[in-house]
């Protein structure tokens, strides 16, 4: 069976991110009250009375910039929270934001879309399933309600 890493947003992308997003907006923090936010800079939810920041982050686009991919018309950007201030990382190796329905988003090595699953039990053997596939070269973890990057995982 393949292994594989959720990947957060790297430290030194979130430093580029608190100056200016993927968008080009400047950071704007606050104070998580009520917490719960999925946090894609440590990879857990936010807890009551975090600074933290709703930025737009382009993970295909930034994936691309490094392995030379030409992701095209897939790339996109959207929301994802992150803390405001310097963050550890995950804590933990275990896959995060498994405990709700997600879609699993697979791209080639050339940047392009192979499909996508929805995936409501059983999210190990379904990454599995993904990897499975020689052509898959990274897999991004997707929220269903919001349609959201949770994170990407690659193989080990």
């Amino acid at each position: 069976m393949t292994t594989c890493t959720a990947r957060p947003v790297p430290a030194g992308v979130l430093k580029e991110l608190r100056t200016a997003d993927d968008a080009g907006r400047p950071m704007n923090p606050f104070t998580d009250e009520e917490g719960g936010a999925p946090l894609r800079c440590c990879l857990r939810r936010s807890a009551p009375g975090e600074l933290i920041a709703l930025v737009s982050y382009a993970p295909l686009r930034r994936w691309a910039a490094g392995t030379g991919a030409d992701p095209g018309a897939y790339d996109e950007q959207g929301p994802v929270f992150v803390h405001a201030e310097e963050c550890p990382g995950p804590s933990g190796t275990a896959l995060p934001f498994t405990d709700a329905h997600r879609v699993l988003r697979r791209y080639s090595a050339d940047g392009r879309i192979l499909g996508g699953r929805l995936v409501d039990t059983g999210f190990p053997s379904a990454l599995a399933e993904a990897f499975a596939d020689p052509e898959v070269a990274v897999v991004h973890v997707r929220a269903v309600e919001y349609g959201c990057f949770l994170y990407e995982v690659r193989r080990d």
